[in-house]
């Protein structure tokens, strides 16, 4: 493999966490690799909720810590919740320094919404449900505009390179539909920040590109994965037939509305005392079952917004439009969608991983914040704080570089990229097997079909780096014989006494594939 070397901090991926550490690094000299045009294709650009901060009064970062715990059903690490809620109020003025137009009073104060298994409106927004593409647009124009930053678009990282326990650089090849052979960049720091797994699944809200590579290549690497199997499935995603599906915010349950089924019915009323304002999970599972029963579950903003939603929640209008829903009208179809991976690789304080010279923020990380059931809102929060942590560290190694010529790729010939039908595939097994309700049976059954869609494109690092992240989860979910969070075993409903993080390495998951007795007919 050919290589190229440099003096850079290497940064894999573009969104909320990699753009973020490129600019706390600055001066550092940092190179940036994006796999389309910086800030497109990113996970953050399109969540609409907002940051979770404690930005009122009579709020804390105390409550906010006690409502993580909570809604984590016993997994979150207490000291990482405790510290991250401390953190959050700094961010958003940090980034309201930058030019991020929060929505503001007329006396200054933030505009706040609630979102589910939240005490307090917390969520600081743009424009209703346009925080995330906000955010991303004022980091963009500030990376850009930033000497120290070289960005690579239209390229996508494939592997790390270990020596001896210690990362030393990154594969990378050309993006897009002819893929090229890879080339090996030889660096003094890798940071990992690029997206979660939701693609991973047949219906999910996140970003086409978005399917678990990241996680996948750290894993084949030998790093340690923590939660793999809590996959955070959001309820009111938009069904309309769109891959990815789009999102409904929660903040629109926030301003009070309702679900419904085709019969008129609410049905969340009698399932939680929160009902449409109860954690993630257990709406999931609520319109996941009335879409099995064939009810066809619906978001009903007509009476609490009315003609508002189209101006105060530009996303929703403008993806109910496209299918054709009038929401002033008529109520919203909904589906539960794969939306937020809790696991990802294992980190401590700082973001390191496992393997030195290596860290990780973002959703591809696992802190210990999210535990079994992520709060709303706290994940754009854990990838600012942990994006500047990863930074800090990266700043404290004994690597001192001022100054660092560009790095320049030779001419990179075409190479083998994954089969579309062995992606769907994939998402179809993982749907199946190791999607909103979860049984032994199906588990096995998807880890089967993950190791014959491997089998089928043994030469693809893309795809082995696709199947990686889907072994894992789907390993995890069988080891972990409870109900948990967003992990609902229909074999095991009990929810143990103690609560514990799972910890998996791509070996050990592999192992138990390999294990399972071939299926009889």
């Amino acid at each position: 493999m050919r290589e190229v070397s440099t003096g850079r901090v290497v940064i894999v991926g573009a969104g909320l966490g990699a753009l973020y550490a490129a600019l706390k690094l600055a001066p550092r000299p940092v190179l940036m690799i994006s796999p389309e045009v910086l800030g497109q294709g990113a996970s953050s650009a399109w969540a609409q909720g907002g940051v979770a901060a404690a930005m009122d009064p009579a709020d804390s970062p105390a409550a906010h810590a006690r409502d993580t715990l909570i809604a984590g059903a016993g997994t979150v690490d207490p000291e990482v919740a405790h510290r991250v809620t401390q953190e959050a109020r700094a961010h958003i003025l940090d980034l309201t320094t930058l030019g991020t137009p929060f929505d503001r009073r007329p006396d200054g104060g933030y505009v706040m919404s609630r979102e589910a298994a939240h005490s307090f409106a917390r969520v600081v927004r743009v424009r209703g449900d346009q925080a995330g593409a906000e955010i991303m647009r004022v980091l963009v124009a500030c990376v850009r505009e930033t000497p120290s930053v070289q960005v690579l678009e239209g390229v996508i990282a494939t592997g790390l390179s270990v020596e001896n326990g210690a990362v030393t650089g990154v594969d990378v090849a050309l993006s897009g539909p002819q893929g090229s052979a890879p080339l090996r960049i030889l660096a003094p720091a890798v940071l990992l920040a690029g997206g979660g797994s939701g693609g991973l699944y047949a219906l999910t809200t996140n970003p086409s590109r978005i399917r678990g590579q990241v996680i996948g290549m750290a894993a084949r690497a030998g790093a340690e994965i923590a939660d793999a199997e809590f996959v955070q499935f959001h309820p009111t995603a938009i069904d309309c037939g769109e891959d990815p599906a789009p999102l409904a915010t929660e903040a629109l349950r926030g301003e009070g509305a309702h679900l419904i089924n085709r019969l008129g019915e609410r049905f969340m009323p009698a399932i939680h005392p929160d009902a449409e304002l109860a954690p993630r999970d257990v709406v999931a599972r609520a319109i996941y079952a009335q879409t099995q029963a064939g009810l066809r579950p619906m978001l009903d903003t007509r009476a609490c917004l009315g003609p508002r939603l189209l101006t105060d929640f530009p996303a929703v209008a403008e993806a109910c439009a496209r299918a054709g829903i009038d929401p002033t009208r008529e109520p919203i179809p909904v589906a539960a969608a794969a939306h937020y991976h809790m696991g990802g690789v294992a980190v401590d304080d700082d973001g390191r991983a496992s393997l030195d010279r290596l860290w990780v923020c973002g959703e591809a990380s696992s802190t210990g914040l999210h535990g079994a059931n992520r709060l709303a809102s706290n994940g754009l929060l854990e990838a600012l704080v942990f994006a500047r942590r990863c930074a800090l560290s990266i700043e404290a190694q004994p690597v001192p570089v001022q100054d660092e010529p560009q790095v320049l790729l030779p001419d990179l010939p075409p190479d083998t990229v994954p089969d579309p039908a062995l992606v769907a595939r994939l998402r179809r097994a993982m749907t199946e097997g190791a999607g909103v309700l979860r049984d032994a049976g199906g588990l096995a059954r998807c880890l089967r079909e993950i190791a014959a869609i491997e089998a089928a494109q043994p030469d693809c690092p893309a795809l082995l780096n696709m199947t990686a992240t889907a072994t894992l989860i789907a390993a995890a979910a069988l080891m972990r014989q409870e109900s948990r969070g967003a992990h609902c075993r229909t074999d095991f409903p009990q929810t143990m006494a103690e609560g514990r993080r799972s910890r998996l390495t791509l070996a050990q998951a592999l192992a138990l594939r390999a294990s399972l007795e071939p299926e009889t007919t």
